[in-house]
């Protein structure tokens, strides 16, 4: 994947990237939205330092460390990628509080019609504000979105400094243990 351009990077701004998608899936992974490095590189958690690729790998959800270009190699292990918000900004801090629900409401009808499994929003903010759950704590979430198991997550940004790499690996590892708990996937 070539690196984009700091002018390339700055025209991002509002664009938007596809969905990793599949009917069915296992696990359907949600940021909050795409970044400008990654809408430039047309892939998803494509900026250098984001943790999203590596913490998949340590965590047991993908055989090797994927690079964003080889994301759709996700479907087939029954996994895709999503956004709350498609737009492209330099921060999710730029999103609306209009812009974050209008998102909930959208992931909620791509939910309708593509069933996955389990919804894994990554980041508690915006899963607060974009589905009005704002005591929602990370973890398997009590409601179902358009009968889709919901989970939230830490978001992966290297900018979290909440959770260094070894504990957002560890996090998304009981992530998937839970998922074989529940009988939600054969990892």
């Amino acid at each position: 994947m070539m690196r984009p351009t700091k002018a390339e990077v700055a025209a991002a701004q509002n664009s938007t990237i596809r969905d990793v998608i599949a009917p069915d899936l296992d696990v359907l992974f949600c940021g909050i939205n795409t970044g400008l490095y990654s809408a430039a590189t047309g892939h998803h958690f494509a900026r250098p330092g984001n943790r999203f690729w590596p913490t998949l790998y340590r965590s047991g959800f993908t055989p090797r460390l994927f690079a964003p270009d080889e994301e759709l190699e996700l479907i087939s292990l029954g996994y895709g990628i999503t956004n709350i918000v498609d737009r492209a900004t330099a921060a999710a801090a730029y999103l609306t509080i209009d812009e974050l629900q209008q998102g909930g409401l959208n992931l909620e009808r791509k939910l309708q019609v593509f069933r996955p499994k389990v919804l894994a929003v990554l980041g508690i903010s915006a899963y607060r504000t974009a589905f009005n759950q704002p005591k929602a704590i990370l973890g398997r979430q009590p409601e179902l979105i358009a009968e889709t198991i919901v989970w939230v997550l830490p978001n992966p940004s290297g900018l979290n400094a909440h959770f260094p790499p070894v504990k957002l690996a560890e996090v998304f590892r009981e992530f998937r243990y839970e998922l074989q708990l529940l009988g939600l996937s054969d990892l």
